[in-house]
């Protein structure tokens, strides 16, 4: 059995969040515009906090 490495930082949580949030935006963006779009803006403040954290370190 994998494991996930337990040790992941908070930016990199917050990457891979981010990534999930894009492709499921783009993915549902087919069938559903509106949810898209919820999707798409959940992500936008994602990559904010990310982009606030790295300016703090």
């Amino acid at each position: 059995m994998l494991f996930k490495s337990k040790n992941k930082s908070s930016l990199d949580k917050l990457k891979d969040k981010y990534t999930y949030l894009m492709r499921k935006s783009y993915n549902t963006a087919i069938k559903d515009k509106q949810k898209s779009d919820v999707l798409n803006k959940r992500a936008d403040l994602v990559l904010r906090e990310i982009k606030r954290l790295e300016t703090q370190s």
